[in-house]
């Protein structure tokens, strides 16, 4: 998938917010279909069925949030939400529910198209696109479970791993602590302290300077995502 050949449903109730998005994403060659409402929104994903969706949380008919779910029962869209909603609180419901990502008003063009080309990606992958992840020195071969950094092999413990394998199909996506926990412990109420020691030594194996990481990035009081 190209960015020409993309389209994004953007779902805002408020015009002038409308207006930017439609302008900033036609600019760069996505094809654009547009909603006010949650029922709007349905509609058009029946019959438009766009590549990814453009959610702003506070919709007027709907709470965004249970529109999320609505949502993932139509199909596998991409859901970059929006919202004035700045608290970690409903950063970690949204990407809980069903986003794949989520972006606090106000945000700049770039750090937006960037999310988006991300949700993109980790929709291809989530159809079986690669199986093998490579992102500048590091590879990682899902099928054999092979890690490399540059030439070498890296050796990492089967938590380390598991970690690395979730982040691996969901790159481009922040990853909550309740959702890694939930599939590497299989078991969400583990003390996330657990989680951040695996993914300092995950860090220490897989990145050129573990205290400044170029592949696995902190989301704060959120989670994680390979970037």
């Amino acid at each position: 998938m190209t960015g020409d050949a993309a389209s994004i449903l953007i779902v805002e109730d408020e015009p002038p917010i409308r207006r930017l998005l439609r302008t900033t994403l036609v600019a760069h060659d996505y094809r654009v279909h547009e909603a006010a409402t949650g029922a709007e929104a349905l509609s058009a994903l029946r019959h438009h069925r766009p590549d990814l969706v453009l959610l702003d949380l506070g919709l007027p008919d709907v709470d965004g949030l249970a529109l999320i779910g609505r949502i993932r029962e139509l199909g596998p869209f991409p859901i970059v939400v929006l919202s004035s909603r700045g608290d970690e609180g409903a950063k970690v419901t949204a990407l809980d529910t069903g986003a794949d990502d989520y972006v606090t008003k106000p945000f700049g063009a770039d750090e937006l198209l960037a999310r988006i080309r991300a949700a993109l990606r980790h929709r291809l992958q989530q159809q079986g696109a690669e199986r093998v992840f490579t992102s500048d020195d590091l590879s990682v071969d899902l099928m054999r479970r092979l890690v490399k950094r540059g030439a070498e092999d890296v050796k990492l413990s089967p938590k380390e791993y598991d970690i690395l394998e979730q982040l691996v199909i969901h790159a481009g996506k922040v990853l909550t602590h309740k959702h890694l926990l939930r599939e590497v412990w299989r078991d969400e109420s583990v003390d996330p302290q657990y989680l951040r020691v695996y993914v300092r030594q995950l860090r220490q194996k897989i990145e050129s300077d573990p205290a400044a990481p170029r592949h696995v990035l902190t989301e704060p009081g959120v989670g994680y995502r390979l970037v």
